[in-house]
């Protein structure tokens, strides 16, 4: 066997581990593997990013949208502290995600040596694995166990540290096999207490969510709730695990939810929780489900075995990946005549309701109305759009108002991440060129990434992005108007002009302040988008007064007083 560099060892073991994109920021700590890379250019494409965290976010993005795992390389110190945004959302989000990060020589370790970090306590409370590969020897054994780790059981990020020393080292080495994610399946006997279960209830409702699910998992998963006649709800940032156009989807359980649809969580007899970690932002701050037992049944289904019960004592807990725990629920024999079928029509009705123009608007008359503005982009886009998002109050439009078809539309992070939409759905265009991508952001969560639009020019990634402009922390001075009404401090925001900024990038910008307004630039973008394959921007004015899609600040202002 021909020796070969720690370096080289690493690619070689990247290839056999079906890595097909990389994300990084350059850095002298893992120059050997820059260069290692070049060689296997034409099999792994280096995506190179203008900040770190971009980087990790579009490794996120991309396990999001393939189900394989995202790979990111970053630089020692300031590189490895800018990208732990994207750890921490992979570890949130449960996606699976390796990132690599050089590393000071092993001669010069434990002296503080320019820009050391242990990465092991730096990492180890938001990964599923840390550790240093110090003996490029042990490099294919370290490759094959962090994409093993990533993706088995709750799938999630792991961190590998690559000392500068071992890169050069040479070895002589056998290569490890392509890693076997590892998922568990549910018993006979759990099928047949769910069923149980399900056959005594009178007022059930599936909440579905988390990571894994594939097509067939969601086909199976729609079959099972057709034959038994069950409402559907998704987890917070979850919306497109089911078609929310099928007559059994009744809404998102997430923040700002459907007051309706929060009643119905509450006075349910019987909650499925088939992938959903069932935390803060899916329980509204854990009042819909008791902790730690709910006054609802509660049959908690998780990819994670240390996830069941660690909040909620379930009735029934099952230790299973999506698609072996929906593959089963398709073969299971229906309830016969179940008593909750005429209530289904009802829980629809609510959510259908739920997407009309909503009432806010009774207050307030915007000359820029964001509810019109999602339906006119709702007619305009295919409907396998992907929608990417961020963190903020802005995300609600998204979220309430779209109408997400199945698998792989949305990409949006639990972890309530700023700075996460623009450079996901870059990321998602340059691996689904073929595909409308859009990222919904705030004026300061698109600020928070925006350099990755010099990334988008430079691989061509025509992606559409909307930025919701109110010049102030939105979600920030509504919780400030909640809690200290009329003490705005420290969330407004000075902007530049995002359209011109845009066309500065080498795209299509436009700002808008009316409705009409934002009709016609949609069309022109879309049409750069197909022309040009470069990103466009639409700046949308929006007045701040209209904060939320429920409430203006001034009635929260107000409201807080009266307290």
């Amino acid at each position: 066997m021909a020796t070969r560099s720690g370096a080289r060892i690493l690619v070689d073991q990247l290839l056999i581990q079906g890595v097909n994109h990389a994300f990084c920021v350059p850095g002298e700590s893992y120059i050997g593997v820059l260069d290692a890379l070049y060689d296997a250019r034409e099999m792994i494409k280096l995506i190179v990013n203008r900040h770190e965290s971009g980087a990790a976010f579009m490794a996120d993005a991309y396990a999001k949208l393939t189900g394989q795992p995202g790979v990111a390389f970053v630089t020692r110190g300031p590189g490895a502290t800018n990208a732990s945004i994207g750890v921490h959302t992979a570890y949130q989000d449960s996606t699976p995600l390796v990132l690599f990060v050089g590393q000071v020589g092993n001669y010069f370790a434990e002296r503080e040596a320019f820009q050391e970090i242990d990465y092991r306590r730096m990492f180890g409370p938001m990964t599923k694995w840390v550790a240093q590969i110090d003996d490029a020897a042990r490099v294919p054994e370290f490759v094959a166990r962090a994409f093993q780790v990533a993706t088995s059981g709750r799938p999630g990020p792991v961190v590998l540290a690559l000392p500068e020393d071992m890169q050069s080292r040479q070895a002589d080495v056998p290569d490890a096999l392509c890693h076997l994610p590892v998922q568990s399946a549910p018993s006979d006997m759990q099928i047949a207490g769910l069923r149980r279960l399900l056959g005594r209830s009178q007022r059930p409702l599936v909440i579905v969510g988390g990571p894994g699910w594939t097509d067939a998992a969601c086909d199976n998963l729609k079959r099972f709730c057709e034959a038994n006649y069950l409402p559907v709800a998704c987890a917070f940032r979850s919306q497109s695990v089911f078609d929310n156009r099928h007559p059994n989807y009744v809404g998102d359980v997430g923040v700002g939810v459907n007051p309706k649809l929060a009643s119905r969580v509450r006075e349910s007899d019987l909650i499925i929780a088939i992938g959903p970690r069932l935390g803060e932002a899916t329980t509204s701050g854990y009042t819909l489900l008791s902790v730690p037992v709910p006054k609802q049944l509660l049959v908690h289904v998780h990819a994670g075995a240390e996830e069941l019960g660690r909040v909620y004592q379930p009735s029934l807990a099952i230790n299973s990946g999506m698609p072996q725990f929906a593959a089963r629920l398709a073969m299971m024999v229906p309830v016969e005549e179940p008593p909750w079928r005429p209530a289904l029509a009802a829980a629809r009705a609510d959510y259908e309701a739920w997407q009309q123009r909503p009432a806010v608007y009774a207050n307030a008359h915007p000359a820029l109305d964001l509810w019109e503005v999602i339906q006119i982009l709702h007619r305009a886009v295919p409907e396998d759009a992907i929608i990417a998002n961020g963190a903020g109050n802005f995300s609600v439009w998204a979220h309430r108002f779209w109408r997400y078809p199945g698998p792989r539309t949305q990409l949006a992070p639990t972890a309530g991440s700023m700075g996460y939409g623009v450079p996901a759905a870059i990321a998602a265009k340059i691996i689904a060129p073929e595909r409308c991508v859009i990222a919904m952001a705030g004026d300061g969560d698109f600020m928070m990434t925006m350099q990755e639009l010099a990334t988008a020019l430079e691989y061509n990634a025509g992606v559409l992005i909307i930025v919701f402009n109110n010049s102030m922390y939105g979600t920030i001075r509504m919780h400030q108007e909640r809690e200290y009404p009329g003490r705005d401090h420290g969330t407004r925001l000075s902007n530049p002009d995002f359209a011109r900024l845009a066309q500065a990038f080498g795209g299509y910008g436009a700002a808008v302040g009316t409705t009409d307004e934002f009709g016609t630039a949609l069309a022109q973008a879309l049409a750069f988008i197909r022309e040009r394959r470069l990103p466009a921007l639409v700046e949308l004015r929006t007045d701040p007064e209209v904060i939320t899609s429920n409430a203006t600040l001034s009635a929260i202002r107000a409201t807080a007083r009266l307290v």
